[in-house]
């Protein structure tokens, strides 16, 4: 479940803004929040099946939204690529200073490091 709840969550954050004002308040209410389909209820002024169908309806929009356009999925991609960058360009400076040392190799590999870092805090 809390796999389910994270996947929600994240998708929230990339297509809540699709949802009508209701879905998302319901589903931070629910997943964010971690309130009662009762809770959240009497909170909106529906009822607890109308929360119930809200939140189905807004998780159904954002994971065929996700399916369709699969932003989440790319960004994850992106993650794992930077990390990926991020470990070769260690071993590269690594070895710069346990066999070579080149200056030209240490100022590069250092500005690999502040773009990847910006890349990184950006996302």
């Amino acid at each position: 479940m809390k796999e389910k709840n994270l996947e929600i969550t994240i998708l929230l954050d990339y297509y809540g803004g699709v949802l009508t004002e209701k879905q998302r308040e319901v589903i931070e209410l629910y997943y964010e929040d971690d309130l009662s389909l009762s809770e959240i209820a009497e909170h909106s002024g529906i009822t607890r099946q109308g929360v119930r169908d809200a939140i189905k309806r807004g998780e159904n929009t954002m994971l065929e939204l996700e399916e369709n356009l699969g932003f989440v999925k790319k960004m994850e991609e992106y993650r794992e690529r930077l990390e990926r960058i991020s470990t070769l360009n260690e071993e590269i400076e690594r070895f710069n200073r346990q066999n070579v040392y080149s200056r030209y190799i240490s100022e590069r590999t250092g500005e690999i490091n502040r773009l990847t870092e910006e890349e990184s805090d950006g996302i």
